[in-house]
């Protein structure tokens, strides 16, 4: 036995009209709803204005003459304003809230035809929030030809049933994802998943962005990506303003951001607009905001609660309405602990927070990314390089390996694969330039981490004493002490070489009379990790 249909829809006073015997004569579309052979409906909810009652009783009986086995049931729903979307709303909205609905036991569709325009775009939104839990009904009038055939159809709000529109915005969404991420086809499925949820962030909301993550790992150029898919979106009409906020510096600091009027200051000789307002209707990107000073954070958290701020030397103050994206590399909660930064603007700016990782923490994406730096090179100088099969997997093996931290993350590739392209001969790079690059990026890694290796070991004065040949040394075996679990495991890495040719093995010796040549032991290399 087929399932009960329900349907439920407001009364149109001018197209439901019912005068006299000759109402039989015109369309009405509630009643046509009931005319249909292969239409069966068991039930009609039908709401209507309390000024109405007459012509919803007429309809009514209308009903029940054409289509006996139909119940009707008449429901006020008193709208003062039916083109008063708040007040539409709220009076459909809580009818269908009382409403007994058995979706498990009966079929419901929505009629869309009658009622004001604003009385459809409401019953659409209850339709698709599953507040009125059934498909739409759209009715129309017969043709020409055909005078007794009115026509209606159903429309089905779950979009996976329509294949067309599925894969349509199937392939809009991975559209946009690709486009955050300049084509790139990464793999990394955690970054894959954080890209996704930016992009559904992006396109809904105009709230604050807090992008983190180490220096080098991609923030700005993920703040460009993300301005323009919301200017694709037609969703800013502005443009895209950035500064990096560790340039602010002094008096010049509130000028650059919020403008000064003629006058302000000694060399204030015309006014200037500012940053803030130069990204009216657009996005501004504060970079490394944790370098702010306090007071122009109190100017920048007021012009992002009230949209309104006050230029230096003016009396009066201008809106600006843009939408922040803010980075930093730093821990802004340490920040307003020590007091440097202040926890009222990192409430505001926190609401939407994506930390970028490093580019060792996404080895499988170091290769879609050195085949996105080629393409580049190829696109800025009109000359393509690439790599042998042996020259590349030798790039590979290494950028992916233990030894390369890549410390300054996609800049230091960017300038790696530069380096290799513009030394490459005939286009080729070689195995030899792979292995001069790779000693390059070990040398400037080991003297860039080496330092903050032994800072917490030794003092500035006693560190400035070794000589550099020692400290990259040195550095590069505490690294190897802290990833070990012993003296001895530390040993059998760090001479696994020489002690082949030993017949007694004595590592750990070695290591611990290597490290009290500085005045240090394991357990304060330990300790200290």
């Amino acid at each position: 036995m087929p399932r009960p249909t329900v349907v439920i829809g407001l009364l149109g006073p001018v197209l439901d009209q019912a005068k006299g015997p000759r109402r039989w004569d015109g369309w009405r579309p509630t009643v046509s709803i009931c005319q249909h052979d292969d239409l069966l409906v068991s039930r009609f909810e039908l709401l209507y204005q309390r000024r109405y009652t007459k012509t919803a009783e007429i309809v009514a009986k209308d009903i029940a003459a054409v289509s006996p086995e139909t119940q009707v049931n008449l429901h006020v729903c008193e709208m003062e304003h039916p083109w008063d979307f708040g007040e539409v709303y709220g009076c459909l909205h809580d009818w269908a809230r009382t409403y007994p609905f058995k979706p498990e036991e009966e079929d419901y569709l929505i009629h869309i035809t009658t009622g004001t325009h604003v009385a459809q775009i409401c019953l659409f939104l209850l339709a698709e929030s599953r507040y009125l839990p059934g498909k739409l009904l759209q009715t129309s009038p017969p043709r020409r030809n055909e005078p007794d055939a009115a026509l209606y159809e159903v429309i089905d709000l779950d979009l996976s049933r329509y294949d067309q529109l599925a894969k349509r915005f199937a392939r809009e969404k991975s559209e946009g994802l690709s486009f955050l991420k300049s084509g790139i086809a990464t793999r990394n499925a955690a970054f894959n998943a954080l890209i996704e949820r930016i992009e559904r962030v992006a396109i809904n909301s105009a709230a604050p962005l807090l992008l983190t993550g180490p220096t080098g790992a991609g923030k700005s150029k993920l703040a460009r990506r993300i301005f323009d898919l919301k200017k694709t979106r037609r969703q800013v009409a502005g443009e895209f303003i950035e500064t990096n906020c560790a340039t602010l510096r002094g008096d010049g600091a509130m000028s650059t951001l919020f403008g000064h009027k003629r006058g302000a200051f000694t060399g204030a000789l015309a006014d200037r607009q500012g940053l803030l307002r130069t990204a009216d209707k657009g996005v501004l990107f504060l970079d490394e905001i944790g370098e702010l000073g306090i007071d122009e954070q109190a100017m920048l958290l007021r012009a992002l609660e009230d949209k309104r701020f006050m230029p230096v030397g003016s009396d009066k103050e201008v809106a600006s309405d843009f939408q922040l994206i803010a980075g930093t590399n730093s821990d802004l909660s340490a920040d307003v602990r020590a007091g440097r930064f202040r926890e009222d603007l990192l409430a505001r700016i926190n609401l939407w927070t994506f930390a970028l990782p490093a580019l060792r923490d996404r080895p499988e994406d170091i290769e879609p990314n050195l085949d996105y730096e080629l393409e580049q090179i190829a696109r800025n100088t009109g000359s393509k390089v690439a790599f042998n099969k042996e020259s590349r997997e030798r790039f590979l093996h290494f950028a992916a390996g233990p030894d390369a931290t890549w410390a300054g993350n996609f800049r230091d590739l960017n300038a790696a694969v530069t380096r290799m392209a513009t030394l490459a001969a005939g286009g080729r790079i070689s195995v030899d330039l792979v292995q001069d690059e790779i000693i390059r990026l070990r040398l400037l890694w080991s003297g860039r981490a080496g330092d903050d290796r032994l800072a917490d070991l030794l003092d500035a004065e006693t560190l400035a004493a070794i000589d550099l040949f020692d400290r990259l040394q040195l550095a590069s075996v505490v690294g190897v002490c802290r990833r070990c679990s012993s003296l001895s495991e530390a040993g059998r890495q760090l001479f696994a070489a020489s002690r082949q040719n030993k017949s007694t093995a004595n590592d750990a010796d070695r290591l611990r009379k290597f490290l009290a040549r500085f005045d240090l032991n394991w357990q304060q290399i330990k300790s200290q990790y």
